[in-house]
């Protein structure tokens, strides 16, 4: 994706983002970094069938129209990457959102867009059905594989804690980590070698650590269970910190065999350790070599000192309206020498993502 256009969403009135192929949000608490990241959630949601329910567990359409809708009654959304684009008009009809208009586009000239519409005020999306544009199959791909990542419950009854199964949970890994076992389980079987690289990375972070003890029983089912070094002992997800088991799901998420098209995720870098943020830092550009773009929103000065400034997205609100800039790496040249980007953050040199 090059670029996202944005109107009449949450904190956002106006605005378009163009996106590389890394992308580091910071900003201020309230600034609408998670308000952005949301935006790719809804469409990841509408994409497979379930704009309604997505609307109705983020709140109703009053928390997602900008300023409720007594101001704002439709959100218009276009992605473009290179010569096609796909736009999605929400309008808001008794306390619903419908689609008002979806369509593909396919750029003619610079100046020149061509459109075909394959909906019009229905209930749910309709482009996973849509056949009619040479490129429909690849748009279709990304839209599918949109997904937002969030690892923040590691608590007793964490999704990390539950039993899932290797054969229908072994596909993709689940938004908050749910399959975790199962879908390490495939990778061990399938994909020795990457099996092998995840657990190198995670003792490069927890030397304690010696493998995962993944042993199916009779129904498939399967727990995350671990060993350590020095025992013989059989632990499971409650016996790692807090930090170390979101640096393992991490891990797989980011080293995958068949990673998604796009990776969003609010800041990854919870409970971390610095080196293990450094080593999460790694894996993005790592993930992004092989072609995923990265979508991600952070508090965290360490982990935007391992960035370009190309990489950095500032988010600031100002009178309830949420602007993105990338940052300018001529601006910052002076100071890129002797400090960090994290640095520069902190003592309030760098320009956007500062509170008010």
């Amino acid at each position: 994706m090059y670029s996202i256009s944005i109107k009449g969403y949450k904190s956002f009135k106006d605005i378009t983002v163009r996106l590389n192929p890394i992308n580091i949000l910071i900003g201020s608490n309230g600034a609408g970094k998670s308000n952005f990241l949301s935006l790719f959630e809804l469409l990841g949601n509408a994409y497979e069938g379930f704009l309604a329910r997505s609307v109705a567990q983020s709140g109703g359409v009053d928390k997602l129209l900008h300023n409720g809708r007594k101001v704002t009654d439709r959100i218009s959304i276009e992605t473009r990457d290179g010569n096609t684009s796909y736009a999605l008009d929400l309008m808001e009809s008794d306390g619903k959102l419908i689609v008002e208009n979806e369509r593909l586009g396919y750029e003619l000239s610079p100046e020149q867009w061509t459109y075909n519409c394959i909906a019009n005020y229905k209930n749910e999306t309709a482009l996973r059905e849509y056949h009619g544009m040479t490129r429909d199959d690849y748009i279709k791909k990304y839209m599918s594989q949109i997904k937002k990542f969030h690892f923040h419950d590691t608590g007793r009854t964490s999704p990390f804690t539950g039993v899932s199964n290797i054969v229908n949970d072994s596909y993709l890994l689940y938004s908050k980590g749910d399959n975790l076992a199962a879908f390490l389980y495939g990778i061990m079987n399938k994909y020795p070698m990457v099996y092998k690289r995840i657990v190198r990375v995670i003792q490069s972070v927890a030397p304690f650590f010696h493998d995962f003890y993944l042993i199916p029983n009779e129904s498939g089912d399967v727990r995350l269970q671990w060993r350590d070094k020095f025992s013989e002992v059989i632990y499971g997800p409650n016996d790692l910190s807090d930090g170390t088991i979101r640096f393992i799901a991490l891990t797989v998420l980011f080293m995958q065999p068949n990673l998604p098209k796009v990776i969003v995720i609010d800041e990854p870098e919870l409970g971390l350790h610095p080196v293990a943020i450094e080593k999460l830092a790694g894996l993005i550009k790592m993930a992004a070599n092989r072609g995923t773009q990265v979508i991600a929103a952070t508090q965290n000065a360490e982990l935007i000192s391992n960035f370009q400034p190309s990489d950095i997205l500032t988010v600031d609100q100002r009178g309830g309206i949420s602007q993105i800039k990338r940052l300018d790496a001529d601006e910052l040249s002076q100071w890129l020498n002797d400090y960090t980007l994290g640095d520069l953050w902190k003592q309030r040199i760098m320009k956007g993502g500062q509170p008010i």
